[in-house]
């Protein structure tokens, strides 16, 4: 293959006289490479076939060339071609239909002209309502890319499920789960996490937000009505623990972690972590931390490890599940919301012995056990490998998409701190100054653009700043958001 050939560049583009050039182009959209900057040409196919999409030249429907015969036509290496065909999958306006071709399936969202900013009375006030608030770009963090779901292995699976399921497979289960999907799990966090559990011990949850609910209603039985919990930390996490009853001290995080000495000296008998990687700041717990908090857990503590994105890593060595180090002193919470929607709404808890009884007890009693198929389908997909595949696409997704929202900060807020690039699904922005991140998420909602305020998930004060998901939002609607948000701020 020529060197031509291997590059992202026209076929000897350099060597090309005048009325060479002046010819290299294609009908379809009367594309020109002319227009083109040079050693851009996939962004610069991007943005034109985006644009035709955006006002109607591509209607949905629309079936485009194919890559090869299109960069035939304007004479560049095919992966030009395939490169924007990829983006443009990505960013959800067009799919591959097989021999069918690809085909429009949707239109990019355009952002309302900028309007003053909405008054903070019009801003929510309260979490809950801030979830139900749709913006045409939502940058809100704890979505992976729901656009990449696996519906044709979800389909296959559940057919071979569906085949394979008696008619008393249809009747009430066992309200800790479906014993084959508790066996998949049990498989799943000893290869990923490096925790050693029997099956038995699994119990199977509707996500972490019913792991923590059942926690606040079997533990102040035990004496513990009061769990620590991260400061910075999740604010959804924190209020659902509150609604049961529960006290919530905070605890301060830094690079390090939670700071454990100040853990020992609240007192409280109960901690909330996301060791692996802390939300929001996105740090780890590190080794002497870890120590540390084994320590103050062998001395009575307990710790609820909620490992909410532990997969999700890009630039980091794996860190090991705290369970797997404190087995008796850990409940673990962990779910596939993350994985592969939260709509799915399947989790799992393992808790010390002297809790399982009446963990069981109030997970029967909340609602019989959690659906089974959804179950079976997952076990499948987690035995078959099919699972792993799709966390290897999703890295490789969400690890483009974090580089495009890091390269739109740099650009258009140069002046921000940005926290937590190394794993996860958001990143944490921190600004120097006195304005309130509040105010900056109410103006930024108004302009087309959800973000949470870090304020939001603080308990103290601290320096102003944004929590900015970046998984399940398309590279074009991640540059938008972030020019919004400087004409913001």
């Amino acid at each position: 293959m020529s060197p031509a050939c291997r590059h992202n560049g026209p076929v000897d583009r350099s060597k090309l006289t005048h009325d060479d050039r002046s010819i290299t182009g294609a009908d379809f959209l009367q594309l020109n490479l002319t227009d083109a900057p040079p050693g851009r040409l996939s962004d610069w196919l991007t943005r034109r076939l985006r644009s035709a999409i955006a006002d109607g030249r591509l209607a949905v429907g629309a079936r485009l060339p194919a890559t090869r015969v299109l960069a035939e036509e304007l004479r560049v290496s095919r992966g030009v071609v395939t490169e924007a065909y990829q983006r443009l999958t990505e960013e959800g306006h067009v799919s591959g239909r097989g021999r069918a071709g690809t085909i429009v399936v949707a239109a990019p969202v355009a952002l309302p002209e900028p309007v003053p900013p909405a008054p903070l009375t019009s801003f929510p006030v309260d979490f809950e309502s801030f979830r139900e608030v749709s913006a045409p770009i939502d940058l809100s963090p704890g979505v992976p890319d729901l656009a990449a779901f696996p519906r044709s292995a979800w389909l296959r699976a559940e057919r071979t499920v569906l085949d394979g399921l008696s008619p008393s497979d249809f009747g009430y289960g066992d309200p800790c789960g479906a014993p084959v999907f508790r066996r998949a799990v049990a498989r799943w966090l000893a290869r990923y996490r490096g925790v050693s559990v029997d099956p038995d011990e699994v119990i199977i949850v509707s996500g972490v937000a019913q792991a923590l609910v059942l926690l606040a209603r079997i533990l102040p039985p035990q004496g513990i009505s009061t769990i620590a919990v991260e400061d910075p930390g999740s604010l959804g996490a924190r209020e659902q623990l509150r609604k049961w009853g529960m006290r919530t001290p905070p605890v301060s995080v830094d690079e390090g972690g939670l700071r454990t000495g100040e853990l020992r000296d609240s007192g409280a008998p109960a901690v909330l972590l996301t060791p692996a990687h802390q939300f929001p700041t996105g740090v780890v717990l590190d080794g002497a931390r870890r120590r540390e908090l084994m320590r103050w857990a062998g001395d009575g503590g307990l710790v609820i490890e909620d490992d909410y994105d532990a997969e999700h890593r890009y630039d980091r060595p794996p860190v090991p599940a705290l369970r797997s180090m404190l087995a008796e002193h850990v409940c673990y919470a962990g779910s596939v919301s993350k994985l592969l929607a939260p709509a799915l709404r399947v989790g799992w808890l393992i808790v010390p012995r002297k809790y399982r009884a009446a963990a069981v007890a109030a997970k029967r009693e909340a609602d019989l056990g959690s659906s089974v198929l959804p179950q079976l389908v997952l076990a499948d997909l987690m035995e078959s490998g099919e699972l792993e595949r799709q966390l290897r696409l999703l890295r490789r997704r969400h690890r483009r998409r974090r580089d495009v929202l890091i390269a739109a900060l740099r650009e258009h807020l140069p002046d921000a701190r940005v926290h937590g690039a190394a794993a996860g699904l958001h990143l944490m922005v921190t600004f120097d100054g006195k304005f309130a991140d509040v105010e900056v998420a109410a103006a930024a909602l108004a302009h087309g653009v959800k973000v949470q305020p870090l304020s939001w998930h603080r308990q103290r004060p601290g320096p102003p700043g944004l929590v900015l998901g970046y998984a399940a939002s398309a590279p074009g609607d991640l540059e938008r958001g972030v020019a919004a948000l400087a004409s913001v701020l």
